[in-house]
């Protein structure tokens, strides 16, 4: 299949990409802005490949998407774009509504018009991937469902939680086949690193300090990206359309629990003679609208499509920090810049 992946040069969005080539062998075009968190250095594994194709571009650019449409004639839209970090939305929330917000409007009104014209119009999809974050927090106990009410918490995910509306809106107003799903937190090799998991792991070789908002307190639940990246393929080849997948790791940990197992990992792999690496842990002033807990009910996806994530958190994490520890260079590139 030819498959057009917006956002692509991101964390997960990379990961996504050199599934579908390595081990599926997909045509795909790659659309990604390049912001701050876009890096191509994570695609230099398929980037002279054959079934792969990039673009930098908007996905606000109407004209654009529409000749990139007209051209690469997608079977299917996987739609990652987004601007993604809670604490910079917080800082500059426009240009997550711009993003999130309108450059999905404008994805999904140029979807719309190129699957009506379609040769193959049963099998298009356009695939949204959204956050779990869309839900609000949740107290000890429940578990978010594919019908929990949405109750978005900060401008980020008050713009994920818009574009999700968009979406069902297309489907139910003009019938463009679309597929939703929404995540918990992902880690893994190539995350950008702003986020916990690789912030933890490049401050603590570096002997910075390892910031923890509050008490450290916070929960979420932990995905290793190529489990996600398995879920995204089987639902947008094997999903109902109209239909929501949500998509979680089963591992809830507080983020001091994972900051801890970081440091035990570093402290056995690269040890500091009579010193762990616990002692760089810093609290620090909790962010305003701070969700207290995440956790993704997955009982959907496991018994309609048969997925279930193969890595536990300690598995994962594993791999993760011997991963980083291998590619230091990548990391100090991005964070130098």
């Amino acid at each position: 299949m030819k498959i057009l992946v917006t956002g692509g040069a991101g964390f997960i969005g990379s990961d996504l990409v050199r599934y579908l080539i390595n081990e599926k062998g997909h045509q795909v075009l790659n659309l990604d802005k390049l912001t701050y968190a876009g890096n191509l250095d994570s695609l230099n594994s398929v980037s002279d490949h054959s079934h792969y194709k990039f673009i930098q571009g908007d996905i606000c650019d109407r004209e654009l998407i529409k000749q990139i449409l007209k051209t690469f004639q997608p079977n299917i839209i996987m739609h990652l774009a987004a601007e993604s970090h809670v604490d910079r939305s917080i800082n500059g929330p426009a240009e997550f509504i711009q993003t999130n917000i309108v450059g999905t409007s404008v994805l999904l009104e140029c979807a719309t018009e190129y699957w009506r014209s379609f040769s193959d119009k049963k099998t298009f999809r356009f695939h949204h991937i959204s956050t779990d974050e869309v839900y609000g927090s949740l107290g000890n106990k429940g578990l978010f469902t594919e019908n929990t009410s949405y109750s978005p918490n900060s401008p980020y995910s008050a713009s994920k939680a818009s574009s999700d509306h968009l979406v069902r809106a297309w489907y139910q107003t003009y019938g463009l086949p679309v597929i939703l799903t929404n995540c918990s937190n992902n880690y893994g090799p190539y995350q950008f690193p702003e986020k916990l998991i690789p912030l933890t792991i490049s401050n603590a070789l570096e002997g910075k300090s390892l910031p923890l908002y509050g008490k450290g307190q916070n929960i979420r639940d932990w995905l290793f990206v190529k489990d996600h990246v398995r879920a995204l393929y089987k639902v947008v080849t094997e999903g109902l359309v109209g239909e929501t997948y949500n998509i979680g790791g089963n591992n809830e940990k507080t983020n001091l629990e994972v900051v801890r197992t970081i440091c035990n990992i570093l402290d056995d792999l690269t040890p500091k003679k009579n010193v762990s690496h616990k002692n760089l842990i810093t609290f620090v002033s909790d962010r305003p609208g701070h969700d207290f807990r995440y956790a993704i009910d997955s009982n959907k996806i496991h018994k309609n499509l048969g997925w279930t994530p193969l890595e536990s958190f300690e598995t994962g994490i594993l791999k993760t920090v011997e991963w980083y520890l291998q590619n230091q260079k990548w990391y100090q590139k991005i964070k130098n810049n």
